[in-house]
């Protein structure tokens, strides 16, 4: 095996381990608790601390348009730092798919099989992190999509009687599931109020983080009953409620499209294993077998 192949397998995850240990202190001073919990910890420190040092942002149009899903999934808050954490995460998935190509390379000959497996593994390398990313937006959208119709009605019940919009917004939020997107963005923004923020300006920012057609009208009512009062808000809400209701139909009868669709290859395989069960002892009893 040549020696300069052998030092640049060892290189990369000596680089990435000893660098990481020696910049973990200066990494973690900026990204803090970001990196808590990190399955890619130990690995992703030295290119974090890299990206910071050489202050990487986003000027082109797909760097843009990752920070843009940065915002809409994490907030505005440490927005910067995490899109170079989610940078560090590509580099360093790169990285390890370039070594895993250089392990390979030590087992075969560099012909252009081997070189489209490379491609192979570095593209999806590159692409896991923005595919995560886009995953986890799209399981957001469709857990506020699917609890946003209960928290309307009961708000519209809890205003019907007689109850203010920041009372049934904080009864409400105690007896949310925190562990869901809804849940959490609801605490979020009473706890901007509770630490002095506008009513206006929280129920503003709430329906920025969940970026939904149905949320910002019904942000908008609210925000026009604090500003000018409203004597019909109770029935323009149950309105709007209705129509969630409705949306939150579509969703689940799409959802179980979906599964359906899904089941239709376990299926199909079972099938053809129980085919093979029957067919086979008759085809061996013809050929004598």
């Amino acid at each position: 095996m040549d020696f300069l192949l052998i030092l640049k397998i060892i290189l990369i995850p000596a680089l990435l381990l000893a660098g990481g240990f020696i910049k973990r202190r200066e990494a973690v001073g900026y990204y803090g608790a970001l990196l808590t919990g990190d399955k890619l910890q130990k690995l992703i420190t030295l290119p974090a601390y890299v990206l910071k040092r050489v202050k990487y942002e986003a000027k082109i149009s797909y760097d843009r348009r990752i920070k843009v899903n940065i915002v809409e999934f994490y907030g505005k808050p440490d927005s910067d730092a995490r899109f170079l954490l989610h940078q560090a995460h590509k580099l360093t998935l790169v990285l390890i798919a370039l070594e895993f190509c250089l392990i390979i390379g030590t087992q075969s000959q560099a012909d252009a099989g081997y070189f489209i497996v490379c491609a192979v593994c570095l593209g999806a390398a590159y692409m896991l992190p923005d595919s995560k990313l886009n995953t986890d937006i799209k399981k957001r959208k469709l857990e506020i999509m699917l609890d946003f119709p209960d928290f309307l009605v009961k708000l519209t019940l809890l205003i019907n009687a007689g109850m203010n919009l920041s009372k049934a917004w904080e009864k409400i939020t105690e007896s949310a599931n925190k562990t869901r997107a809804l849940g959490r963005e609801l605490d979020m923004a009473l706890m901007e109020i509770k630490s002095g923020k506008s009513e206006s300006k929280a129920y503003e920012d709430f329906a920025l983080r969940c970026r939904m057609q149905e949320v910002t009208r019904v942000v908008s009512i609210l925000l026009q009953n604090i500003k000018k009062g409203n004597a019909e808000l109770v029935s323009i809400l149950r309105v709007h409620a209705n129509e969630c209701w409705e949306m939150r139909k579509n969703a689940a009868k799409k959802l179980g499209e979906e599964a359906s669709s899904k089941m239709l290859l376990p299926m199909a395989i079972m099938l053809l294993s129980i085919l093979l069960i029957v067919t086979t002892p008759a085809v061996l009893a013809l050929q004598g077998i």
